[in-house]
Formats: structure tokens, C-alpha cells, sequence
């Protein structure tokens, strides 16, 4: 019988609305991607000077965990046991075509730096001194079945005890992230760690699915 592992919390960013598991914690009537995010931060009461200089991809994937962590005792673990494995269809586009606009006149080195996906999990890593496996994918849609296989694989292999998995999307229009933080171990409220689970939360949450 293969081991079981949990989702602990999960949180979702979308149409100008933060939740954590399925209650509403900020809503705001802000159509502005970049306005909405700067209010998610102030509401989050944080001081985190370096929010500012992020790309809007990373400030997305950075609040979504902050709001995911938020009753997280991570003093339980060692900062490598933590990993995160995060997907979208995207890549980093929006932060690619801000660039490429930027190079007709001077190239922007603080732009560059967010030319890849994967610099929101090195932003989440720095903020919760995180330093475990980490990785992101690029899927035409959440694959629910391969997040669920990769991540038990990694926590059964003893690679991870811990992670922070899920989908995170910008584009230049709109923005999508869900995230999931999964253990080892039952807690109170804790959902079982499948396919058909996380795929009814992303579901829930308006996203459209397969």
C-alpha cells in the first residue's frame, strides 16, 4: 500500500480574491493586476522591502505562499526538508515581453533577472529559508495527476518531508495560483494528497479544468 500524505492548507489568488482554505481573506474591486497585488501586500501587513522590485509573477507566487504559510510551524523541520514544485503554461512571458520592450531602449538588468520561472520559488525560498528540491514546469494545463505522483515521490523517497506545490500563472491580463502545502503527517482539517483532490480545489476556485 503506498503512504499517504496531506494537504495541510491551500490558498488561491484570483480575480481580485485571496483565499485560505475556501474562506475569503481579501477581496478588493482593484481591475489592475499590479494594484491588486500591491494591496494583497499592504493587507498582509508584511515589510518586505524587496517586494517591490519583484516581477509581478513572483509577487503572485511570494503572496500565495505567504498566505499558504501563514499557520505553518516550520521550526518542525530542517530548512532542507522543505521544497517547493510549481507549474503553468506560461513560463515567464510576462516578464519576457516587458524586457524585449525594454531592450528598444536600454535592456533592464531588473527585468532580466525575472526571465525565468523559476525565480518565484527561488523568492518564496529566500523568504521562508527554504532549501529543499525545487523545481517548476511548464504544462498547457494543471496536471493535477502529475503533481500528485512527483511530489508523493519525492516525500516518499524521503527527498522532501514537506512542499509547497501548485499552479502559479501571469500573463499580461490576468493571474491564476493555487498552492497546496502537503506533509506526511494528518493534522486537523488536513484533505488527502491525490489527484481528485487538489484537481476539486482548482476546480472550486473558478479555474477551468480539462
Amino acid at each position: 500500500m503506498n503512504p499517504q500524505f496531506y494537504i495541510s492548507s491551500h490558498c488561491s489568488i484570483n480575480q481580485n480574491t485571496v483565499r485560505y482554505n475556501n474562506e475569503v481573506v481579501f477581496a478588493a474591486a482593484d481591475n489592475d493586476i499590479a494594484s491588486f497585488l500591491l494591496s494583497v501586500y499592504q493587507h498582509l501587513g508584511v515589510k518586505y522591502p524587496k517586494f517591490y522590485k519583484m516581477d509581478n509573477l513572483a509577487k503572485l507566487g511570494w503572496l500565495a505562499a505567504d498566505v499558504l504559510l501563514k499557520d505553518f510551524d516550520k521550526t518542525k523541520y530542517q530548512p532542507t526538508d522543505i521544497g517547493v514544485v510549481l507549474t503553468n503554461a506560461g513560463s515567464s512571458l510576462d516578464a519576457d515581453k516587458r524586457y524585449f520592450e525594454s531592450t528598444k531602449d536600454i535592456a533592464s538588468p531588473a527585468l532580466f533577472v525575472y526571465t525565468l520561472p523559476n525565480i518565484v520559488i527561488g523568492e518564496i525560498c529566500i523568504r521562508h529559508h527554504f532549501k529543499g528540491e525545487n523545481a517548476f514546469y511548464i504544462f498547457e494545463r494543471f496536471d493535477a495527476d502529475f503533481i500528485a505522483r512527483y511530489v508523493s515521490l519525492l516525500l516518499e523517497t524521503g527527498q522532501m518531508q514537506a512542499c509547497i506545490c501548485g499552479w502559479v500563472e501571469m500573463t499580461s491580463t490576468d493571474y491564476k495560483a493555487v498552492l497546496f502545502l502537503v506533509e506526511k503527517h494528518k493534522k486537523e482539517n488536513s484533505i488527502l494528497f491525490d489527484a481528485a483532490s487538489i484537481e476539486e480545489k482548482f476546480i472550486a476556485v473558478g479555474f477551468n479544468q480539462r
